[in-house]
């Protein structure tokens, strides 16, 4: 069945660019991130934006991330590019867990180098803990106005705390 005929098929991103000017500065670590936070959430994602589809607005979505005056900005086009609506979320809730999320990635990329097999698991673990919480949040932050799963938050938070990232 192709997604013209199936709906649920259509509550999904099928491309997401992130505001290059937001981003200033990124390493070889951080863009792999971003390369398969971006790969797996075109995969696989679910991401209904409720207000738009309540106007008639169908997907798939391209979503383009930026932050604007300290808020993030998700502007979502349909599948013809058309603008079918614009959330900004505020992200002073989002700033201790980037931070927290940042220097525990520091820590994994170092022990990755030098650490044993163990302080790495016990670092991931920990990683995993602050990703989590975070996309918990961005979905508590999202609810009313987009309908997303948490693999799909999960992936969404990676890509926000690129577009924190100063030189």
């Amino acid at each position: 069945m192709s997604d013209s005929t199936n709906p649920a098929g259509d509550q999904r991103i099928a491309k997401i660019d992130l505001d290059e000017e937001t981003i200033i500065w990124r390493n070889a670590d951080i863009e792999q991130e971003r390369r398969i936070a971006i790969f797996d959430l075109i995969e696989e994602n679910t991401f209904l934006p409720v207000r738009a589809a309540e106007r008639g607005a169908s997907g798939p979505y391209h979503l383009r991330l930026a932050v604007r005056d300290g808020r993030l900005l998700m502007t979502i086009n349909d599948s013809s590019d058309e603008l079918v609506e614009e959330l900004l979320l505020g992200l002073a809730r989002f700033r201790r867990p980037i931070r927290e999320y940042f220097a525990i990635c520091d820590s994994y990329y170092q022990a990755i180098r030098k650490a044993t097999p163990g302080e790495i698991e016990t670092i991931d673990m920990a990683r995993r803990g602050v990703h989590n919480r975070a996309a918990e949040l961005l979905l508590e932050r999202l609810e009313g106005k987009v309908e997303t799963d948490f693999a799909t938050a999960r992936r969404l938070f990676t890509l926000i705390c690129v577009l924190h990232i100063k030189g």
